[in-house]
């Protein structure tokens, strides 16, 4: 599985995730970003061109040296500039509010410590700053769902990870994020298993200050 998961793969994530298909839900999601931007899973870069003149840098974190290198070749032909790095979104790095804008498309079904990178993307964030997201994930319907978690364990050892059972907006309400869903649905063709998608935005709440009402005022409903 080594050379699978060196060579083989990321050859494959390229050729499959740069089809035409993916192209206009990649726009819309890249659209919102603006100033210092992280794309976490940058992968070949294949959003780099269509980040628009609001963004004056691009961030990209990646773990394939493969894949990165494809990105760094795309890179060369964009006017704003690109710095990156290879290594998980676990360990972002970044400086404590660091940018204003965090992308990710199709990576948080594969990051292995989900939780653990939706704090480092707080982290990073400045104040105002916004998380765009495209994901895919766990059906709402009953059947999908359950063949969904049944198929996980496998589907993980072949594509990278990738879990197919995650509920995306459910965890990142859960570490803290108000979220705004822009579009969601069986989005792209394909096997129901793998076209259940969320694209939207999420903005870190405020951590409650001390006070009285501190522990109240964490309980709001969202």
């Amino acid at each position: 599985m080594g050379f699978y998961l060196r060579r083989v793969l990321p050859l494959l994530l390229h050729q499959v995730m740069r089809r035409p298909r993916f192209l206009p839900w990649r726009r819309r999601l890249v659209a919102e970003a603006a100033g210092e931007v992280l794309e976490i899973g940058i992968g070949s870069g294949l959003n780099l061109p269509l980040y628009g003149r609001r963004v004056r840098r691009v961030v990209g974190v990646d773990p394939s040296s493969a894949l990165l290198a494809r990105a760094r070749q795309a890179a060369t032909w964009l006017d704003v500039p690109v710095e990156l790095h290879e290594g998980g979104a676990e360990t972002l790095p970044l400086a404590e509010a660091a940018v204003d804008t965090v992308v990710s498309s199709w990576t948080l079904c594969s990051v292995a410590d989900l939780d653990r990178v939706l704090a480092e993307i707080r982290r990073v964030l400045r104040p105002g700053g916004v998380f765009l997201f495209l994901e895919h994930g766990r059906a709402p319907e009953a059947a999908v769902a359950r063949w969904q978690q049944r198929l996980t364990p496998c589907w993980r050892r072949l594509a990278g990870g990738c879990h197919l059972d995650r509920d995306i907006p459910t965890a990142l309400r859960r570490a803290g994020f108000r979220v705004e869903l822009r579009d969601q649905g069986h989005l792209i063709a394909g096997p129901r298993i793998l076209t259940w998608h969320w694209r939207g935005r999420a903005i870190p709440d405020p951590a409650p200050g001390p006070g009285p009402h501190a522990e109240a005022g964490s309980d709001r409903p969202r």
